[in-house]
């Protein structure tokens, strides 16, 4: 529990305070990286969530399918509020255009809601995993934060002049995850959260995983030429989280 905790927390703050040392950020580099962190954040939802939520359906599948469905149009609404960052959509801003901390707020709440229940998933009680095995649920997670974690910085600094205020926004959002873990852990300890519950979260979590990682493959390739490149790295990503699921 410990180390997952600290992972979840430096996955975040650490690439994050590294844009405060970095100029120019790049985006071929960081492209190949969302393009991996999406192909494995997809295959892991499919090879990993998806058979623990249907194990746990109780003979009522369909509902799982409603689960799915709520938190991907879920995290559709939400991206009205975040603007894209949590699948590293990085804001460069003209100079004399900034949106103001108002709007830097409301990203960051949008932010740690979306990390909290992705925190929340990696209790995984024995409701809905016998063997409470998270691990390679957890890479994926890590990976999907670096580059939510390096858009984030980006927007703050653009739109928050004072960069310790900016640090510690980024730090609200590197303890989103871990307070979702762990309050997910205590609940499920103390009987607050019942096995149709836990579905749920996992369900609508599940959801906003397929719409991230599906928005980042469309907008790696927004003139859907081929591309070796991103191609690689995508099969790249599916073979980790495949290899993952199998032997972590």
């Amino acid at each position: 529990m410990a180390i997952n905790l600290i992972l979840l927390f430096l996955a975040a703050f650490l690439p994050g305070l590294a844009v405060t040392k970095v100029k120019n950020i790049d985006n071929g580099n960081l492209r190949l990286i969302l393009v991996f962190g999406g192909a494995y954040l997809f295959s892991i939802t499919i090879v990993h969530i998806f058979p623990e939520l249907y194990a746990a359906a109780n003979g009522q599948a369909y509902k799982i399918g409603i689960y799915v469905l709520v938190g991907f149009f879920m995290q559709q609404v939400l991206e009205y509020f975040t603007s894209g960052v949590e699948h590293g959509h990085i804001h460069k801003h003209d100079h004399g255009h900034h949106h103001g901390q108002f709007t830097s707020l409301v990203v960051l709440i949008g932010l740690c809601l979306h990390a909290f229940l992705e925190g929340s998933m990696l209790a995984h009680p024995s409701a809905i995993h016998a063997h409470n095995d998270s691990t390679a649920l957890l890479g994926g997670i890590v990976i999907h934060k670096i580059p939510a974690a390096i858009a984030l910085m980006s927007v703050l600094l653009c739109d928050i002049s004072n960069k310790k205020k900016a640090i510690s926004f980024l730090f609200l959002f590197s303890i989103a995850s871990p307070v979702g873990l762990l309050a997910s852990d205590m609940a499920s300890e103390v009987g607050a959260l019942s096995q149709e519950m836990i579905v749920i979260i996992f369900g609508v979590v599940s959801g906003n995983f397929l719409y991230i990682s599906t928005t980042i493959f469309h907008e790696t390739s927004p003139d859907h030429n081929f591309n070796a490149r991103k191609t690689l790295v995508s099969l790249l990503g599916v073979l980790v989280a495949v290899l993952a699921e199998l032997f972590l």
